[in-house]
C-alpha cells in the first residue's frame, strides 16, 4: 500500500497554486526594500502552501470546476498565506527562534523590530486582499480567525512553564493558533464561490480536525525529530517551556520524582545537560508520544469523515490523502 502523500492534492491544484504564488509575490512589493526582502525570505522559502491549497480546494469543491480558480479564490488564498506568515514572523520573535524550515529566521537576520513590523505589513496586506473579494462574509471568517490565532498564542504564553496544565487548555491553544486558520481557509474558499452551507460547514470541520492533527504531530515530533526532518532543532519546545500533549500526559502519569523533574525543567527553566534525553525517557516510559500521535490520527479520521460533502471524487480523495499524510510524518 502506497504511503499517504500530499502530492495528490499538490498536483491537482498545481496550476492554481502557481497563480497564487504570483499574487503573493506581487503583493509583497513595497517602496521600502527591506519589506519584500524580509518577507520573501520566509514566504519564498516555501513550505507546502497547505493553507492556501485548502482555500483553493474549497473553491473547487463549490464550483466543481477544474479550470483556473476564480480571481476571488486566488486573492483569498494569498491572504491566508499572508496571515500564516505574519504569525510565523511574530512567533519567532516571541520564541526567540533562530531556525525556521532549516534556515535562519528573519529575526535572526534582520532583528526583532523588523520582523514584527513586516509581520504587521503582511497582516495589513491580507486584509486588503480580503476586501478585494467584495464578500463581507469571508472577510468576517478570516478576520475572526486572525483574532482567534492571537488568542491562541496569548493563551500558550500564559501556559508556558505549567506542566500541570489541563489537557483542555492545550487543545484550546492549538485550536486557536493552528486549526482555526485551516478551517477558515477551506470554508472561505467554498463561501466566496457560492458553495452550499452544508459544504462550507463540512469543509470547516475538515480543516479544523486537520489542523488539530497537524499541530499535535508537530508537537509530538519535537521530542523525536532533528533539524533535517523538521526544520527546527529537536527539543525546541522543551527548552522554551512549551506545554504540549506529550508533556501533559507524562505529568499526569508521572510519580513525584518525575513531576519534580518537569517542574524544574519546563516549570522553572533550570535545564541542565542531559535533561532533554531524560525527558524523552519519561515520555517513552508513559508512551506519551505514541498516545499523542494516536490522538492526532483520531483527528485525521474526523477530518476524512467530514469530506462526504465534497462532490468531486478526485478532490475528496486528495484531501483525504492529505489528512493521512499529516499523521504519517512520524518516521
Amino acid at each position: 500500500m502506497a504511503q499517504p502523500s500530499i502530492s495528490t492534492l499538490t498536483s491537482l491544484l498545481a496550476d492554481d497554486v502557481t497563480l497564487v504564488n504570483e499574487v503573493i509575490m506581487a503583493r509583497m512589493a513595497s517602496d521600502v526594500p527591506m519589506i519584500p526582502e524580509l518577507a520573501s525570505h520566509l514566504i519564498a522559502a516555501g513550505g507546502k502552501r497547505m493553507r492556501p491549497m485548502l482555500t483553493l480546494a474549497g473553491a473547487r469543491a463549490a464550483t466543481g470546476s477544474t479550470a483556473a480558480a476564480d480571481s476571488r479564490a486566488l486573492l483569498l488564498a494569498a491572504a491566508v498565506e499572508f496571515i500564516h506568515n505574519a504569525t510565523l514572523l511574530h512567533d519567532d520573535v516571541i520564541d526567540e527562534s533562530d531556525k525556521r524550515r532549516g534556515r535562519d529566521t528573519a529575526n535572526a537576520l534582520w532583528g526583532n523590530e523588523a520582523s514584527v513590523l513586516v509581520g504587521d505589513f503582511l497582516f495589513a496586506r491580507s486584509f486588503e486582499l480580503m476586501v478585494e473579494t467584495d464578500d463581507i462574509a469571508v472577510l468576517g471568517m478570516l478576520s475572526s480567525a486572525s483574532a482567534r490565532i492571537t488568542e491562541g498564542e496569548v493563551k500558550q504564553m500564559t501556559m508556558a512553564g505549567r506542566p500541570d496544565s489541563p489537557m483542555q487548555d492545550y487543545l484550546d491553544v492549538i485550536t486557536g493558533k493552528t486549526a482555526i486558520l485551516f478551517a477558515a481557509a477551506a470554508a472561505s474558499g467554498a463561501k466566496v464561490m457560492g458553495g452550499s452551507e452544508a459544504l462550507i460547514q463540512g469543509l470547516h470541520r475538515y480543516g479544523l480536525s486537520l489542523g488539530m492533527a497537524f499541530q499535535i504531530v508537530d508537537d509530538a515530533l519535537d521530542y523525536r525529530s532533528d533539524l533535517a526532518s523538521m526544520g527546527k532543532n529537536a527539543g525546541d519546545d522543551f527548552n522554551d517551556g512549551k506545554i504540549t500533549m506529550p508533556v501533559i500526559l507524562a505529568w499526569q502519569d508521572g510519580d513525584e520524582a518525575e513531576r519534580a523533574f518537569w517542574q524544574r525543567t519546563i516549570g522553572m527553566g533550570a535545564i541542565q545537560e542531559g535533561d532533554f534525553d531524560e525527558a524523552v525517557d519519561y515520555l517513552t516510559k508513559h508512551q506519551a508520544i505514541e498516545r499523542a500521535l494516536a490522538e492526532a490520527k483520531s483527528y485525521a479520521e474526523q477530518a476524512i469523515a467530514a469530506l462526504d460533502v465534497v462532490p468531486e471524487e478526485a478532490l475528496r480523495e486528495a484531501l483525504a490523502d492529505a489528512a493521512l499524510y499529516t499523521v504519517a510524518r512520524t518516521l
